[in-house]
């Protein structure tokens, strides 16, 4: 690992997915590997420029946190230096009933005291509320987050896979803003984009104008689509993901980056300041994904990306 870490770019907007960290989704223990693993994804993770680490308490079943925490104890120096989130509501099928959300008072408490735990820290930067639960009680929510702030357990709240309708009402019972949605946005999920452009009655419209308006920061989950376009065999996929991966490539000669900073750089290069989130464990991969702050593409080029990524021309 480095001896020194030096902070090229503090304000990168790229946040770092640690749901590959800890090994398995399994009861499997942590082993040094893992550990070792942690510390060489922060360390380039850092010296590309990025700073913010985005946890769930889900992910590898509770060992990305855990994992990451050993990393901290080991390198006390590290958490002055990072910004770190993490999301809960998502709970397991167990002996007490199957799969569900949960954002009930108790649990999103319970939830935070767990994450403290296994991150060894005393607060968090930021907690989101992972998938919209159902039969959420917007003002049970806000007292659990009225306890979290007013106890130094969490500073901000926010949410992941909200539309513009249930942050509204989540909203109205909170005494603190909404400071980020989680959405799935990428060159394979376009809903963000189409219900803009060719749908007039989704439940979900109006959501990245909502955002954009509140001052609620947009962090795109999934923004490499699995690597679709940085490399995978796409020879058996449908034609525009072929074509869509073959302008990637033109794309990133033209450019001279990488075609992870060229995936990137197209959310990047939307007015709304979108964060992707990357969670390769890769650790060339996460350089490569840094370069997508190093240029901009033009207007002409995200429209080449979109009409190819969509299948068809704009209406």
């Amino acid at each position: 690992m480095s001896s020194q870490i030096v902070n090229q770019n503090p304000t990168s907007r790229i946040i770092y997915g640690c749901m590959g960290l800890g090994g398995g989704w399994d009861n499997s223990p942590i082993t040094a590997q893992h550990i070792q693993q942690a510390h060489q994804v922060i360390d380039t993770a850092i010296e590309s420029g990025i700073t913010i680490f985005d946890h769930a308490d889900i992910y590898t079943r509770g060992k990305a946190e855990k994992v990451f925490g050993i990393a901290l104890k080991d390198r006390p120096e590290l958490a002055n230096q990072l910004t770190i989130q993490s999301k809960c509501g998502i709970r397991f099928a167990d002996e007490t009933g199957p799969g569900r959300y949960d954002f009930s008072k108790t649990h999103i408490l319970n939830m935070v005291d767990g994450i403290l735990e296994r991150l060894g820290l005393e607060q968090i930067d930021t907690l989101l509320l992972h998938r919209p639960d159902p039969l959420m009680v917007p003002e049970e929510v806000a007292q659990a987050i009225e306890t979290l702030q007013q106890s130094g357990k969490i500073r901000q709240l926010g949410v992941s896979n909200m539309n513009l309708h249930q942050m509204t009402l989540l909203q109205s019972a909170l005494s603190t803003p909404i400071v980020c949605n989680q959405l799935e946005m990428s060159l394979t999920k376009l809903d963000w984009l189409e219900e803009g452009i060719t749908s007039h009655s989704s439940s979900t419209l109006g959501t990245i104008e909502y955002c954009r308006s509140h001052n609620v920061e947009l962090q795109a989950w999934g923004s490499l689509s699995q690597g679709l376009f940085t490399g995978r065999d796409v020879s058996s996929q449908p034609e525009m993901v072929q074509n869509t991966a073959a302008i990637v490539a033109k794309l990133a000669a033209k450019y001279q980056v990488s075609t992870e900073a060229i995936v990137l750089g197209w959310l990047l290069r939307h007015p709304a300041n979108i964060a992707p989130v990357i969670g390769t464990t890769n650790l060339d991969r996460i350089r490569a994904c840094a370069q997508a702050e190093s240029f901009e593409l033009s207007r002409e080029d995200w429209y080449l990306l979109f009409e190819a990524a969509r299948g068809q021309q704009m209406p």
